[in-house]
C-alpha cells in the first residue's frame, strides 16, 4: 500500500502501470489503501477538534467534546468510503461509450487511488483552521485531478483526447462529492453551529 502511495505522489506515469498489471480486486483495495488513507482526515479531524478546537486564525477556538467528535468521525469516515463507490460508478458510467470497458470493481479501483492526495491532505485537520484546511484540500484536489487525466487513457484505453473529456466530467462531478464531503464535514463537527453560538454570545 505504501509503495503505491509514494508511486502515485512521486511517479505517477510508472505507477498506473504497475496497478494496472497488478489486477487488484475491490477487497484487497478497500482492506490496504482505501480504509487506511480514509482514516487520515477522520483521526486528524478528531484531534484537531477535541485537542485544539476549530479556528477561523482570529484567536477563538471550538472544540469538540470526544463523544460527539467520535459520532461525527464514524459518519464522516462511512461518507467519504461512499464518495470513493460514487466516484467510481460515475468512472464507469462513462466508460461504457468505449469498447471493452473496465468492470465496476475496477472502476472503483481507479476511483479509489485517484482519491490518495486529497485522502493525505487531510492531515492538516490536525491543527483545524479553516484557510489552511481550504488550501490543503484545493492542493490535494489538483493533484487527484493531474492523477486522473493521467491515468484514465491507459485504464480505459482510449486515447488523450478522450481521455480528457472523461477526466473533466468525472472530475466535475468530483468536485461536487467534494462539497458536499465539505459541507456535511462543518456540520457533522457541530462547527457551523458553535460558531453561531459564539457570534451570538
Amino acid at each position: 500500500m505504501l509503495a503505491h502511495v509514494w508511486g502515485l505522489m512521486a511517479r505517477p506515469n510508472r505507477e498506473w502501470k504497475a496497478i494496472k498489471e497488478e489486477r487488484e480486486t475491490l477487497t484487497h483495495l478497500y482492506a490496504h489503501h482505501v480504509l487506511l488513507l480514509a482514516a487520515i482526515p477522520v483521526v486528524a479531524s478528531y484531534i484537531g477538534t477535541t485537542q485544539v478546537g476549530w479556528s477561523l486564525g482570529g484567536g477563538t477556538q471550538i472544540k469538540l467534546g470526544y463523544l460527539d467528535a467520535l459520532g461525527a468521525g464514524i459518519v464522516f469516515y462511512l461518507t467519504i468510503l461512499a464518495a470513493v463507490y460514487v466516484v467510481g460508478k460515475v468512472i464507469r458510467y462513462m466508460a461504457k461509450r468505449y469498447p471493452k470497458p473496465p468492470s465496476q470493481s475496477q472502476c472503483i479501483i481507479f476511483a479509489g487511488y485517484i482519491a490518495t492526495p486529497m485522502f493525505l491532505s487531510g492531515i492538516v485537520a490536525i491543527y483545524p483552521l479553516v484557510w489552511l484546511c481550504l488550501l490543503a484540500g484545493v492542493i490535494g484536489l489538483c493533484y487527484t485531478a493531474f492523477l486522473l487525466y493521467i491515468g484514465i487513457p491507459s485504464f480505459l484505453n482510449i486515447s488523450e483526447k478522450e481521455g480528457f473529456i472523461v477526466s473533466i466530467t468525472t472530475l466535475g462531478v468530483g468536485v461536487l462529492v467534494l462539497e458536499a464531503l465539505l459541507g456535511m464535514t462543518v456540520l457533522l463537527w457541530g462547527y457551523g453551529e458553535r460558531i453561531i453560538l459564539s457570534i451570538l454570545s
